[in-house]
């Protein structure tokens, strides 16, 4: 970045963050950004008007309808992107403009070209951009790596994960519509491979190192227009390990249960995610989310925050982000790191599209 803007940051300042978008995601990073030592949330945007309400609620001082606006009309450090994806590519060359650091929700983008085109411009206007790939940030994650890098099961053959939920059209009976993006290709950048894979492709690598894509398959267990199941098998040359992937927005998520499973098959043993799950996490997540369902009746304000452990992780992606960029470093999870996830993605959707357009020869039967 330019020595102007890598020196416009002082100890003695306070960090000042807009927050793009604050909707279910948006108010995550928001009420973490709140709870910040040394970080000033001056302002918030959001086309609904229900979820300004809440970010004043919340305590910002200023709400906006249009995130172009807001970052015409504030004197920002940094922004955080949590907007639909088809809005990520605009809303970056607009904060581009202003001079403004974003950290970017995932998928960075919908396509490596659309990622490309973004960093381009960042890298132009010398910003900084970061990615919320938060599974390398939840402690059962990290405790893995940890027993992994430690050598405790050896080499590893083979490793599986596996990231379920009901995104996005929740737990029935529906009380509302969903949204409409989410439910359109063009808009979201795909199915669940780009809502959950890119997760999973980053906490992959992030163990692994570089992986190579070697078969794919999507399904669609609803009738909805992408898939909402996928496969994806993996390779792994630095460690000659063979990895299965699958995601799928199929299955119910209700807290305290978690569906996200991770499992190293070393020589001498196995390593799961489930064995570092934090001692008090379901109790707490069950309060919280008991917490939640007497809010209704209330009419009190849910708690988006919670106690649970993959929302604090989401804190500890935005507040790294934020030292990074203060101290003139790059964000530990960049937009490099968001952009390689899409291009495993788009390998799986161009085998994947292979293996439907194969032609099955019928074999012939002899008299």
């Amino acid at each position: 970045m330019p020595p102007t803007v890598l020196s416009r940051w002082t100890d003695s300042s306070a960090f000042e963050l807009g927050v793009l978008g604050v909707g279910n995601i948006g108010m995550v990073h928001l009420k973490s950004a709140l709870s910040m030592p040394d970080v000033d949330v001056v302002a918030a945007a959001d086309a609904v008007p229900e979820n300004r309400d809440r970010a004043d609620s919340a305590g910002v001082a200023r709400t906006y309808d249009d995130y172009t606006t807001l970052l015409e009309h504030e004197d920002l450090d940094a922004a955080i992107v949590a907007l639909p994806p088809f809005l990520h590519a605009d809303a970056v060359e607009r904060a581009a403009e202003a001079g403004v650091d974003v950290f970017v929700e995932k998928p960075l983008a919908r396509s490596t070209e659309e990622a490309d085109r973004m960093l381009e411009t960042a890298r132009e206007a010398g910003i900084a951009v970061g990615v919320d790939h938060t599974l390398r940030y939840q402690p059962d994650m990290v405790g893995v790596k940890d027993e992994y890098d430690e050598g405790s099961v050896g080499h590893v053959p083979y490793a599986s994960i596996t990231r379920l939920n009901d995104h996005p059209l929740g737990k029935p009976p529906a009380d509302e519509a969903p949204p409409e993006w989410p439910m359109d290709p063009d808009a979201a950048g795909g199915g669940s491979l780009i809502e959950l894979g890119v997760h999973c492709f980053d906490v992959l690598e992030w163990l692994f190192g570089d992986l190579e894509v070697r078969d794919a398959t999507m399904g669609q267990t609803l009738e909805i227009p992408a898939e909402d199941a996928a496969t994806v098998l993996l390779r792994a040359p630095e460690t000659e390990t063979t990895i299965t992937l699958h995601c799928g927005t199929y299955q119910w998520e209700q807290l305290p249960e978690v569906n996200t499973r991770l499992r190293l098959e070393g020589v001498t043993g196995t390593v799961s995610n489930k064995d570092h799950i934090p001692n008090n996490f379901y109790a707490g997540a069950a309060k919280s989310a008991l917490s939640n369902v007497a809010s209704r009746f209330t009419g009190d304000e849910p708690d988006v925050f919670g106690p649970t452990f993959y929302l604090q992780a989401h804190y500890d992606a935005l507040e790294d982000f934020c030292e990074a960029v203060r101290n003139d470093e790059t964000p530990p999870v960049d937009g490099a790191d968001g952009r390689r996830t899409l291009e495993l993605a788009e390998a799986a959707y161009e085998l994947a599209a292979e293996s439907d357009d194969a032609e099955i020869e019928t074999p012939e039967v002899m008299p």
